[in-house]
């Protein structure tokens, strides 16, 4: 059987990782594409993870592209081409430059690949994958943003962090937008099954929550000169290998919402079963009335981020 092709949008840091993490899972076939201008820099990651392959045994083949048509026949798109956020700016600010890119990306989806499960990452996340739906056409099958996976990763790590136990046993969700206003609900966190709010009190779970909230923030600052790429890119994996081997996977992610807790027309962060079929169907959860409040917050600025794309 063909091997699966797995394009990325974008040779930055998180496509970089993006392809040494497809190739050690051997997830399929993969292409690095960026502007022409950055062609050889995209070529050279690429050989250099192929060369690499040898050390471990990865069946993977590798190419790097400045030409849109290596899209050709893509069985997933994952784009994080974009202008990466700095100190000081706001997700919002990086809406005008990076709504360019994504309309060029998107039509160039369509002429090559228009049957290719599409994962987005580029901020600001809930505004840019409206955008790139509107521009596409796309099922909203196809369609699905990075945000949600992310959030609750970071949540899950900062709870293993807190208690010292394994990471492998705890589960969390995060709803909502990506970004200060997301909904973490430490109601539904379990350790092994044990609910979080049993095993740690509540200003050390607030204080958790605050931190999930501000993530990214935290590692904006830390690093000076960029935005996170490590985690973003495991979430990203996450999702296509769910995708790709048909795990129906229930991932928080930023899908499009049809009457779904309220949202009609508009992609936020919820459960979300992610199959062969890409996104397969959304999970509703019953929530408290605090919890329905913080996110009419947050779908009240996701709407407010997506009324400024001008779809």
């Amino acid at each position: 059987m063909a091997r699966k092709k797995i394009a990325l949008v974008g040779g930055g840091q998180i496509g970089g990782i993006l392809a040494l993490m497809v190739a050690q899972k051997e997830l399929g076939d993969c292409v690095i594409i960026d502007i022409p201008e950055k062609e050889d820099h995209v070529k050279g990651k690429a050989l250099d993870i192929q060369e690499m392959t040898a050390h471990d045994g990865y069946d993977c083949w590798l190419e790097g592209s400045g030409d849109f048509s290596a899209l050709k026949d893509a069985d997933v798109v994952i784009t994080t081409a974009g202008v990466p956020r700095k100190p000081g700016m706001t997700r919002e600010d990086l809406l005008n430059v990076n709504l360019g890119i994504i309309k060029t990306v998107a039509e160039n989806i369509v002429k090559y690949c228009p049957g290719a499960f599409n994962i987005i990452v580029t901020n600001p996340l809930d505004a840019i994958v409206y955008t790139f739906y509107k521009v596409t056409g796309l099922p909203k099958n196809q369609v699905v943003g990075m945000a949600g996976v992310l959030d609750a990763g970071r949540f899950l790590a900062f709870v293993s962090m807190e208690t010292g136990y394994s990471i492998e046993d705890i589960s969390a969700t995060v709803l909502g937008g990506h970004g200060p206003t997301m909904v973490p609900l430490p109601r539904l966190c379990t350790v092994g099954g044990v609910p979080l709010e049993e095993l740690l009190p509540k200003d050390k779970i607030d204080a958790i929550v605050k931190r999930t909230r501000e993530a990214g923030t935290e590692i904006v600052k830390l690093l000076g000169d960029g935005s996170a790429y490590f985690s973003p890119a495991g979430a990203c994996i996450e999702m296509a290998e769910a995708f790709l081997k048909d795990k129906k996977r229930v991932l928080p992610c930023c899908s499009l919402c049809e009457g779904e807790y309220g949202v009609n027309g508009y992609f936020i962060g919820v459960p979300t079963v992610i199959g062969a079929g890409g996104v397969e169907k959304i999970l509703e959860i019953e929530l408290t009335e605090a919890e329905i409040d913080l996110l009419q917050n947050t779908i009240a600025k996701v709407k407010a981020t997506c009324a400024e794309t001008g779809y």
